[in-house]
């Protein structure tokens, strides 16, 4: 009858650690969501600052224009945005803030970000 008993015992033990590691992983997937979101949600923050940025950059650029008549340089939002798509962000307006899937190259962030040098 002892035998029987640590057998049960062992079932019971393994039933546990199976209850145990399905809560695990759901912890981890809603840890994983909740990462997920916010790196979407940084991502759309520092666009959103970038886009303020370059409001700001545009409009001191307009000031030095109209004082010198010159402006070849990339601007330093610019090359922020250049940073953040380098990164696997979109910076285009089409699909603003979300992962660029494998890196791929998406012809709006690059009009965003070079349009005037082009």
């Amino acid at each position: 009858m002892g035998e029987k008993m640590d057998k049960k015992a062992l079932y019971d033990t393994f039933i546990q650690l199976e209850n145990d590691t399905n809560a695990t992983l759901g912890r981890i997937s809603e840890v994983k969501n909740e990462v997920e979101a916010l790196v979407e949600e940084n991502a759309t923050l520092r666009i959103e600052n970038q886009h303020l940025r370059d409001r700001l950059s545009d409009l001191e650029k307009q000031k030095e224009i109209s004082k010198d008549g010159i402006g070849t340089e990339m601007s330093k939002s610019r090359l922020n945005l250049e940073k953040i798509y380098e990164e696997g962000f979109h910076v285009c307006n089409v699909f603003y803030g979300s992962r660029r899937v494998n890196d791929e190259s998406c012809a709006f962030c690059l009009d965003v970000i070079y349009g005037e040098r082009r």
